[in-house]
């Protein structure tokens, strides 16, 4: 990739450095999405630092310099980068691309490694989302998408966010193509989408991310019908208290979504 520079993070906090100990000593909350497991290698525990602080870069460079152990805080690390702060469409795709593929090297060395799957989904979800979900089903991507989140979730039936983005992958099949291709075509529906959203918000109940992922599934699914519901998730989700650079990212986008 083009050496562009990167973005950098808008809302740099000192709450969100966690010198020392504080890694740890917080890593349960930080990580109660992806239940990423605190690693002992102390190279990849300063790339997640890097990452938790807003540091995306560094923590990408980091990461991958820690070898495959790092893979994972390198690839979140770019993942939240390229969907929130990048706004070059074509490095965006990229970046989507080439964490792919290091999810993919990572499944062969780690079968067993929950978020190399979960992250490979969000990847690849959003670059379909970039070259239209239409499109993205035609190249079967969806079929890669869904069988990564249930790996994922095979592995770590807790897994929050695994489960948030599979809702989001059977509210956006759905929506794009209708129920019933959804269903005898690619195995989505409206019912599995909503139960994988309360599985999740049982998991991760102060979790704005998938409050918002949520709210966006119901105005997909039923519009006005359930347009409340949704605000009062946009709502809770904009009232949430980040306690790291990539939550609040999610909650300044919760709070942009209700003043459209």
């Amino acid at each position: 990739m083009a050496k562009a520079a990167w973005k950098k993070f808008p809302y740099a906090d000192k709450a969100y450095v966690f010198a020392g100990a504080a890694l740890k000593k917080n890593w349960e909350r930080l990580h109660r999405g992806d239940r990423e497991a605190f690693p002992a290698d102390a190279a990849v525990q300063e790339a997640w630092r890097l990452h938790h602080q807003g540091e995306f870069h560094q923590a990408l460079e980091a990461g991958l310099a820690a070898g495959l152990d790092g893979y994972n805080a390198a690839n979140k690390a770019a993942m939240i980068y390229a969907n929130y702060l990048e706004t070059d469409d074509k490095r965006k795709l990229t970046l989507f691309q080439e964490i792919s593929g290091r999810c993919e090297e990572l499944q062969q060395a780690q079968p067993k490694n929950a978020n190399a799957y979960y992250i490979q989904a969000y990847a690849l979800g959003r670059y379909s989302q970039g070259i239209s979900v239409v499109k993205a089903l035609a190249q079967g991507l969806g079929g890669k998408i869904k069988t990564a989140l249930e790996t994922a979730i095979k592995l770590d039936p807790k897994h929050a966010d695994a489960h948030s983005a599979l809702g989001a992958y059977h509210a956006e099949v759905v929506d794009k193509v209708g129920a019933m291709i959804g269903k005898l075509t690619y195995g989505a529906s409206k019912d599995v989408a909503v139960k994988h959203f309360e599985t999740a918000l049982k998991l991760a109940p102060d979790s704005a991310i998938a409050c918002i992922e949520y709210a966006n599934a119901l105005v997909m699914l039923f519009g006005q019908a359930r347009m409340d519901e949704a605000v009062k998730l946009y709502e809770k989700a904009a009232a949430a208290t980040p306690v790291d650079a990539m939550e609040r990212l999610d909650v300044e986008l919760a709070k942009s979504e209700l003043e459209d």
